[in-house]
């Protein structure tokens, strides 16, 4: 493999850092442009890229997959670390947390062998493109003997990298995206939240249809033109800080934002229907583009400079989607522009009448579609089926009734095909096992950053209401996009919020939205 150029090198590392530190960060560096190429190809593959280029693009992705691996597991990086360390004391702070940073993503990388990295990829990809077909025809046997290999491979992959980091399977596959996360640490916050959910969400019902009988929801009838709501989703993304010079926004099957920091790629599904979907879409998704837009742009392509594990990132998107876009003082900004997109009126346009829809309960089947209330049911059931397939406790053939039975046991409803069921997520088709909890774990740190924001800026609302987003999207850079990964994620949030994660700011947030007259 050819060094970097002197420009990239010179980006890399200062100038002043010892040696050994300096030729990691090299390494590491080389990595992570191999990363962004895979990251954009892997957007292309979701977005514009024909049926038949499938099988090329996967093995595109997997070269490039396995040449960053090979980066981060050279033999000769040991003997590096082994010296950095002994430079530690000439490190200033953020290098020494960059040293941890490199230390543990090579740990993951020396773990597993060259030809895994690759079939892992390639199967991955594989089952990913069966997936979209066998997802929309409801077709679980189509995609079930992939799905069967895949996991196969996840669970070589975990059991490889559970001896070598000393860890259980699960939680060495949860650490790649929960970087310290653990499931004796996730399971008691989830089995809590399994218990308080059901009565909440009754209550939350009960409430709803108790101000359903004195005012009656009004019908908001489409349809809604997809180019209006593309023009109305890029109003909304220019409102909140989000840098079109430096990325885009387009369409794919499951939304997702990807790409780099500098080319930060944001995509969205529409429906004619309904355009609350696409919109709180592309908030969500801008919540996660705008942290990548965040981060501190003289650490690009450094681990400590990037983004601090999932649980974090999904708590940026919640934060803008759920704390910030569906509150009462967003829709007295939004609903001017709602009107104006589609040429709506009367009372289904009120912005009371459009928060009311967008804080509306019901139990469903899709997790992208579900409300606050209920969405963490769908993320728990996601969590323990993912950690008894690792285990080898579910086999993917009973993955339909088990999927079923999880949905009656906390939904209490049973989806009428897989469709709504097992083929709705594209998470475990993409070989993505262990990724499930950050979104609730997000969901709680959203909350908690939302209660510490109203203790510094008690005119929050009054900003929200005038489309004045640029202080709030100020304090987030400065309490989380700007500190990446130079803190571990407990560190971090305490000093985001002046204490531990816990999930009373987020059960409070929860009472006060949806019980409150």
């Amino acid at each position: 493999m050819t060094a970097p150029s002197a420009s990239a090198a010179s980006r890399s590392a200062p100038s002043s850092a010892p040696a050994a530190y300096a030729r990691l960060e090299r390494a590491f560096h080389e990595a992570a442009l191999l990363d962004e190429a895979a990251a954009i190809l892997h957007w292309d593959m979701s977005t514009v890229m024909p049926a038949g280029g499938a099988a090329s693009r996967a093995d595109q992705l997997a070269w490039l997959r396995v040449l960053s691996h090979r980066a981060l597991s050279a033999p000769d990086l040991a003997a590096l670390f082994a010296e950095a360390e002994g430079e530690a004391a000439r490190l200033s702070e953020r290098q020494r947390a960059n040293l941890r940073e490199m230390a543990r993503r090579r740990a993951h990388a020396a773990a597993v062998p060259d030809d895994l990295v690759d079939a892992l990829s390639q199967a991955a990809s594989r089952t990913e493109m069966l997936w979209r077909t066998a997802r929309p025809a409801a077709d679980f046997p189509a995609v079930r003997g992939a799905l069967a290999q895949l996991l196969t491979l996840v669970r070589e992959q975990a059991a490889i990298k559970a001896e070598a980091l000393g860890l259980t399977p699960y939680d060495a596959l949860l650490d790649q995206y929960e970087p310290g996360g653990r499931q004796a640490a996730i399971d008691p916050v989830f089995r809590d939240l399994a218990s308080f959910l059901p009565g909440f969400i009754d209550d939350a019902l009960a409430a709803q249809a108790a101000r359903d009988a004195t005012r009656p929801p009004p019908a908001l009838l489409g349809p809604f033109p997809l180019a209006r709501q593309k023009d109305l989703a890029r109003i909304f993304m220019t409102a909140l800080g989000f840098d079109f010079a430096r990325g885009r926004l387009d369409e794919t099957f499951h939304p997702f934002c990807g790409g780099t920091p500098d080319d930060v790629r944001v995509t969205a599904r529409y429906r004619d229907d309904d355009f609350a979907e696409g919109l709180m879409a592309v908030l969500h998704e801008t919540g996660h583009a705008l942290y990548e837009q965040g981060l501190p742009e003289d650490w690009r392509r450094r681990p400590a400079g990037q983004a601090r594990g999932m649980s974090v990132h999904e708590s940026q998107s919640l934060f803008i989607e759920m704390q910030l876009c569906r509150s009462r003082a967003f829709f007295d900004y939004a609903a001017p522009l709602i009107r104006d997109a589609f040429g709506g009126g009367g009372p289904a346009y009120t912005a009371a009448a459009l928060y009311a829809r967008a804080i509306r309960v019901e139990r469903g089947f899709i997790r992208v579609e579900a409300d606050e209330a209920t969405y963490p049911a769908h993320v728990i059931a996601r969590t323990r089926l993912e950690q008894a397939m690792v285990a080898g406790d579910l086999a993917v053939a009973d993955l339909p009734g088990a999927w079923n039975d999880a949905m009656k046991d906390l939904l209490g409803m049973v989806p009428p095909d897989d469709r709504l069921g097992c083929l709705q997520d594209i998470h475990w088709y993409g070989g993505d096992f262990g990724y499930f909890p950050t979104y609730t774990l997000g969901a709680m740190m959203a909350a908690q950053l939302a209660e510490a924001l109203r203790r510094d800026q008690d005119d929050l609302d009054a900003h929200v209401a005038a489309g004045n987003f640029a202080p709030i999207v100020a304090w987030l850079r400065t309490r989380v996009h700007r500190h990446a990964s130079f803190y571990e994620t407990p560190d971090l949030l305490v000093r985001a919020t002046g204490r531990p994660l816990d999930a009373g700011a987020f059960k409070a947030h929860l009472r006060a939205r949806y019980l409150a007259g």
